[in-house]
């Protein structure tokens, strides 16, 4: 099983950032998104399917910001 980790920094705080590893918790693949901001930190685990979804949304999302540009 690959192992990954994607951090990504918030755009408007340096010390915010958003992570995503790829686990294997109690034998389910699942994806974590782990976060701090501020000092609080925050922890989502996804499955595969809530994963797709979530990605779907994104890319809604990004089509969204790119209409109201283009007007």
């Amino acid at each position: 099983m690959a192992k990954f980790e994607l951090k990504f920094f918030d755009f408007e705080s340096e010390h915010a950032h958003i992570k995503v590893c790829k686990n294997n918790v109690n034998l389910i693949d699942c994806i974590s998104i782990s976060g701090e901001n501020d000092g609080d930190c925050f922890l989502i685990n996804i499955d595969k399917s809530t994963a797709i979804k979530f990605a779907k949304t994104i890319r809604t999302e990004i089509n969204k910001i790119k209409e109201v540009s283009n007007v």
